[in-house]
């Protein structure tokens, strides 16, 4: 993969931009954007996807398969960390001196003029932007903001507004959230992943560091993850404690958060209560799941921060009605329900599979996982094992899903499978035929089937519907 340059000067004026790799979720957002500022678009993809559909909907001229005539007149090329270096696109435009941009370098340029609202974290980061997105619109704002997922109820995941206000997920992974002028920073955990950049555990904790202390007016941070205690602790230290209360809210369940949340009822959709300066304030989501609570109260957090009613901010919040690819039904055969989620880290799978049991009733749960990068399978291999045996009644895994990664000899899904205790609550079957045939002969009535993962294992999701409607149907 590719290394961009995150020190390079953008241009003021950007002129025809093109995009490679326009359809993914980040991408695909920030295109949006720019085609809704009046700019000419372009992009390629290795394939057509509803994302390209939109995006030519919207106007951008959108190529299938990666060739250097795609670059045609643009002035400028975005990409993303995980483009390879013998792009034709990429190769094509260093020859002809083009300045090529990494997605958050061209989402910084568009929100240079915005108070910007950045949320980070190793995971819950997509659902707690759509949870501040969908607040501020309910309390009557008309925020920009990028998402990493389309928000179920406005059916994109970016749009522009009229308010100064700009909200978006910032993404960790190669430390390009540190390129972001921020006002308000949400930090969700600190969750050890990405070492295959950062290096150790501790190069990973001071970009958080880093990216917190970046915030300008306000950092809204997790205190029941351990990561972000030390984070948190970096960045008060030497501060007085007024000071310390008027840079930093903390959120969580333990009893000296800021934001408190607590009473936590999980059957069904999760209800909960959160106390902020000495006052409870209830709330019922429409997704399930404790985790969702959680990010709930780290949402509320940021808008009572920004100055919003309390009260009326939490309800705001309650009508978030997910994000595709979070807990996503997409179908039921014979009595066996078949779902998506995104989960592609041990502590998400964790929460995605725990609130799966809150309202799978009778049934198992059969968790369908791709393993996403060579080195995230071999580092957390074992506490892969460990929570979908946790979780799941039945394990399905799949092949490894190498995204910017070459493939590492001897890593396969099989360092999954292989941890198991008990063998006979999982089958490794990297070819999806099989697996989806597979599924089918131990589904019963009332079971979940939850594919897992960020790769494109959402696609296995009709060869899963398929082979249950010939055994079930």
């Amino acid at each position: 993969m590719i290394a961009p340059d995150l020190t390079l000067t953008i241009p003021d004026q950007l002129g025809r931009v093109h995009f490679v790799g326009i359809g993914g979720s980040g991408m695909s957002g920030i295109a949006r954007l720019f085609l809704n500022r009046g700019y000419t678009v372009t992009g390629s993809d290795s394939k057509d996807s509803p994302n390209v559909t939109a995006l030519r909907d919207l106007g951008a001229t959108v190529f299938i398969g990666h060739d250097a005539s795609n670059v045609g007149d643009a002035d400028t090329l975005v990409v993303t960390g995980a483009l390879w270096q013998d792009n034709p696109e990429y190769v094509l435009a260093n020859e002809r001196g083009l300045p090529v941009l990494h997605r958050a370098q061209a989402l910084a340029w568009l929100i240079r003029a915005h108070r910007l609202v950045a949320v980070a974290g190793a995971h819950g980061k997509t659902t707690s932007t759509g949870m501040i997105v969908t607040g501020l619109l309910g309390l009557g704002q008309d925020p920009s903001f990028v998402n990493g997922g389309v928000i179920e109820s406005l059916g994109v995941s970016s749009a522009s507004g009229t308010d100064d206000l700009f909200v978006v997920e910032a993404d960790e992974s190669d430390g390009s959230f540190l390129l972001y002028h921020t006002a308000v920073a949400l930090v969700t955990n600190v969750d050890p992943d990405h070492l295959d950049h950062y290096g150790s555990l501790e190069a990973f904790e001071a970009a958080f560091v880093a990216f917190s202390r970046n915030a300008t007016e306000l950092v809204v941070i997790s205190s029941d993850d351990v990561g972000a205690v030390r984070v948190t602790g970096a960045i008060t230290a030497g501060l007085s404690a007024a000071d310390a209360a008027a840079r930093v809210i903390t959120f969580g369940e333990h009893p000296d958060s800021t934001v408190r949340v607590h009473s936590i009822t999980t059957t069904g959709p999760v209800s909960f209560s959160v106390a902020w300066q000495g006052q409870d304030y209830n709330a019922t989501l429409r997704i399930p799941g404790k985790h969702n609570a959680i990010n709930a109260a780290g949402a509320f957090a940021v808008l009572v921060g920004l100055g919003f009613d309390p009260a009326a901010s939490l309800d705001a919040i309650a009508g978030f009605g997910g994000t595709q690819r979070r807990f996503e039904l997409h179908g039921t055969v014979g009595g066996v329900s078949v779902y998506d989620d995104y989960a592609h880290h041990p502590t998400e799978v964790a929460a995605a599979l725990a609130a799966a049991r809150t309202v799978v009733g009778e049934g198992r749960i059969i968790a369908v996982h791709q393993p996403h990068l060579y080195s995230r399978t071999r580092l957390f291999a074992q506490e892969f094992a460990e929570t979908l045996e946790a979780f799941a009644d039945q394990t399905i895994v799949l092949g490894v899903y190498g995204a910017r990664e070459d493939p590492e000899p001897g890593v396969t899904g099989a360092l999954v499978s292989e941890r198991f205790r008990d063998p006979s609550h999982v089958a490794y079957v990297p070819d999806w035929q099989d697996a989806a045939d597979y599924l089918a002969s131990i589904a019963r009535d009332g079971d979940f089937v939850v594919t897992l993962g960020c790769g494109d294992v959402n696609r296995i999701v009709p060869q899963l519907l398929a082979s249950l409607e010939k055994v079930r149907g």
